[in-house]
Formats: structure tokens, C-alpha cells, sequence
């Protein structure tokens, strides 16, 4: 098996057997972390790809410090972030003014295998994309709302509120999800 240090330096000189051997230990992992910023696989298979390519194009400036997936995931994400903003204006807008704040202030508590890992993934995927965009670089990606307000071109106060609103749908649709479950 060929490591990973291997592996970078085999890219760093071009070597396309290195770059197929990449490609395939970890284009599921960050097909994994696009799904999550995309409206459909076929659109985080083309971010996947779109990321690769500027993973071999810049893997000679990879310092060596910190984790190697670690930096192929963030080139992923910025990828993701730049497609998003490219398509922004072919994105649907969503009125959500039908969820009420009240109707989730309580929901029951969830049982840590209550929804299937797809069940989660479906739900974050129906989000419209800004909340969606703003959900998964706060809640899963760990950026501050002050950096997701420079990434995104918003205010801060925006960020926020999409987090918020994105939150409180997934939690209705958690609940009514749970509610369809019942036995």
C-alpha cells in the first residue's frame, strides 16, 4: 500500500498513476463532504472533480503541517462555496414564512439513533441553499458567522439568521419526520 506521503509526492511531480491512486482513496469521503453543499449528487460529483483538479494543481504548496485531508477537504468546501456563488442566481428562492417559531420551541428530545445518517442528509439537502450553504460552515464545518458573512458576501446579522431559520426547519422537519415514524 502506498502512504500518504508517498502519494503527495508522486502529485507534486505529476505522476498520473499517483494522481488515479489519490483520487481513489479519497473521492468518497469528499464526495461525502460536497453532497452536503450541493442540491445533487451529480452537482457534488462535478465539485468533486472541479476540487481534485485544484487539489493536483496546488498540491505542491501543501506545507506538510496539519492533516492532508484536512486541507483536501477545505479545497473541497472552497469549492463548493465557489460553485454556490457561480449559480447563485439560478437558485430558487423559498418562502419559509410558513414555519412558526413556536411550533419547535419544544420539540421532543432525539434519541442519538433515532434518523438514519440519509434520513439527516435528505433533510439538510431540502433546505434552500443559502440556509443549507450557511448551516453546514457553521454546524458541521465549525466557521464563525463572521466568516461566513466575508465567504458568502452577507452581513453577519444574515448569517445568523439563516442559521437560525435553517436550524428550525430541520428541527420541524425532524419532528414531523419522527411523528411519520411513530409506530
Amino acid at each position: 500500500m502506498v502512504s500518504e506521503e508517498q502519494l503527495i509526492k508522486g502529485c507534486v511531480r505529476g505522476d498520473r498513476k499517483y494522481q488515479k491512486l489519490l483520487y481513489e482513496r479519497y473521492a468518497s469521503a469528499m464526495l461525502g463532504v460536497c453532497i452536503r453543499y450541493s442540491s445533487s449528487r451529480p452537482e457534488a460529483e462535478d465539485i468533486v472533480q472541479e476540487g481534485f483538479l485544484k487539489i493536483f494543481l496546488n498540491i505542491k504548496d501543501f506545507t506538510g503541517k496539519g492533516s492532508f485531508v484536512g486541507w483536501m477537504r477545505r479545497i473541497m468546501v472552497n469549492t463548493a462555496i465557489t460553485f454556490y456563488h457561480k449559480n447563485l442566481k439560478h437558485n430558487q428562492l423559498c418562502d419559509i414564512n410558513g414555519i412558526n417559531e413556536s411550533d419547535i420551541e419544544n420539540p421532543s428530545p432525539y434519541e442519538e439513533d433515532e434518523f438514519s445518517h440519509e434520513e439527516l442528509l435528505k433533510i439538510i439537502n431540502e433546505l434552500p441553499a443559502g440556509y443549507k450553504m450557511v448551516f453546514n460552515l457553521f454546524a458541521i464545518e465549525g466557521y464563525k458567522h463572521k466568516d461566513i458573512a466575508e465567504i458568502l458576501n452577507i452581513d453577519v446579522n444574515t448569517s445568523k439568521s439563516q442559521y437560525s431559520r435553517a436550524r428550525k426547519l430541520i428541527q420541524k422537519k425532524l419532528l414531523d419526520l419522527k411523528n411519520v415514524n411513530k409506530p
